[in-house]
């Protein structure tokens, strides 16, 4: 079956994890995506440990499904060879400091001069112009700059971070999702165009009822550790054995969760009578909560909860995360070969549709240089000038 995106074809600038994360979701979704890396030591994130066989696993992480190709950018032919391709390219995608491509001689402006169908997305770390647009982008930076980190933690921790780069996947997820809009667009238009974010604007995308509060009320959010910052009881609470998250949304379902912790008798306590009451006591009936929940193992609840129509469930570790009965039936995990490593276990798409077929990954994350002259080749390089090319030192195919 042919894959949504089959066809597109796709140059891949980018390293580390905002860009290549962007350009992975669209290789999951079928775009032939040739991610060209800089001689002599390929992208950064190749040497980020831990390893796997002396590969990367943050490399390994967001890069399946690509072709790789290494060109020297530092020569001249290098940067004359990635202007070529460009030509032929629907789309490229790159996360350099603002101003980099430009100085490079392959801004958008000169690529779409060339090829007026060409789409660029663009991830910078806080937009590409203002007084902070020239400022690095990394992801705990932008959670700081964005509110997300003071809206994490508990007042008596102060801002946390989140416990994945969750700026760069973020601003990722939204430079693809511009990249499908704009080849949507260029159906009709039959021209390309820039689409652009940034880390700081994927986050501030995300604050959702949060940044609302304040833009509606004028409220300043704090921190709420793990309970929900308006409904009540909803957040993680102590068990037997480990922290269970129970979900109370309704008041039918805070009706069963009395009646199944036996507290039939706070129906009515004015203190808990709706949810802002309950809201305004939320440390009190967290205790009482609490005194019962300790009684029983937090499977024994988490099922019990579920059974009445209570949403509930353990908070897991990773080795318990890809041990669970639910997430091996969802197949999130696929198996695929590597040249170097063997049996290589990835995260698989969490995207579902029949167009992309059993499974998500199909391409082991490139060696540097694997596929340098069959792109070429179907780029309409000439075999004789790749050989010259390679000897030069501009290219290099992975032995």
């Amino acid at each position: 079956m042919t894959m949504p995106l089959a066809g597109l074809r796709v140059i891949d600038l980018t390293r580390a994890l905002s860009g290549p994360f962007c350009s992975m979701i669209l290789a999951d979704l079928g775009a032939d995506i040739v991610k060209i890396e800089p001689l002599p030591d390929g992208e950064m994130s190749r040497a980020w440990g831990p390893f796997d066989h002396g590969v990367s696993t943050y490399f390994l992480s967001t890069n399946r499904n690509k072709r790789g190709i290494a060109v020297d950018f530092r020569k001249p032919e290098g940067l004359a060879l990635i202007r070529e391709l460009m030509r032929s390219a629907d789309v490229l995608v790159e996360n350099f400091k603002p101003g980099t491509m430009e100085a490079m001689g392959i801004g958008y402006g000169s690529l779409r001069a060339e090829n007026p169908r060409l789409i660029m997305a663009s991830v910078t770390g806080f937009g590409s112009s203002g007084p902070a647009g020239q400022w690095p982008g990394f992801d705990q930076i932008a959670q700081g700059y964005s509110g997300l980190m003071s809206l994490t933690g508990t007042i008596e921790s102060g801002p946390m971070r989140v416990g994945v780069a969750i700026g760069d996947s973020t601003a990722g997820m939204w430079a693809a999702l511009g990249v499908l809009g704009a080849v949507i667009a260029r159906h009709a238009s039959g021209v390309g165009q820039h689409v652009e974010t940034s880390l700081l604007a994927g986050l501030i995308g995300l604050l959702n009822v949060q940044a609302q509060r304040h833009l509606s009320l004028g409220e300043i959010p704090a921190p709420n550790g793990n309970a929900h910052p308006v409904i009540a009881p909803y957040g993680t609470y102590q068990t037997r054995d480990g922290p269970l998250n129970i979900a109370t949304a309704t008041q039918e379902m805070w009706r069963k969760l009395t009646e199944c912790l036996g507290l039939e008798a706070l129906i009515n306590d004015p203190r808990f009578i709706d949810n802002t009451a309950r809201f305004a006591n939320r440390d009190q009936l967290k205790a009482l909560m609490e005194d019962k929940l300790r009684q029983r193992s937090k499977i024994e609840w988490t099922q019990e909860l579920i059974a009445l129509g209570v949403p509930a469930g353990p908070i897991y570790n990773l080795a318990e995360v890809f041990a669970d009965p639910q997430v091996r039936h969802c197949g999130m995990v696929e198996e695929i070969d590597h040249p170097e490593i063997g049996a290589l276990r990835q995260v698989a798409s969490p995207i579902r549709m029949d167009a992309l077929g059993p499974r998500t990954c199909y391409r082991a994350p490139p060696l540097l240089g694997e596929h340098t002259r069959e792109v070429l080749i179907e780029y309409g390089i000439a075999p004789e000038r790749i050989e010259a090319l390679a000897a030069a030192g501009v290219v290099r195919q992975h032995p």
